[in-house]
């Protein structure tokens, strides 16, 4: 049986690379990455108190979390396909769509 605070450190791993991540990058889809990452580290976690606890309440969250995820990945893919025929660049530092 693995430990419960083995999960945790990697969740927390996981999220400080996330972090790092969106820090870090400047191409608008590794950051969505990130976010993901973020987001399972987030999953992760729940998981393992739910486990922990013998309650299912931290899975009901996850199935929430993985459902918002998605749609977050649908929206942003949606954005970056829209900027990037726009001005064909996925630089976050490179693009202003404001002025325009």
């Amino acid at each position: 049986m693995i430990p419960a605070s083995y999960y945790l450190y990697l969740s927390a791993i996981l999220f400080v690379l996330g972090i790092i991540g969106v820090l870090v990058r400047r191409n608008l889809i590794l950051i969505l990455i990130s976010i993901e990452l973020m987001l399972n580290a987030v999953n992760l976690t729940f998981v393992t108190f739910s486990n922990y606890w013998g309650v299912y309440d931290g899975q009901v969250f996850v199935l929430f979390i993985m459902v918002a995820a998605s749609a977050q990945v649908g929206v942003g893919l949606a954005l970056v396909k829209t900027i990037f025929k726009k001005k064909a660049i996925v630089d976050v530092d490179k693009f202003n769509l404001l002025g325009q």
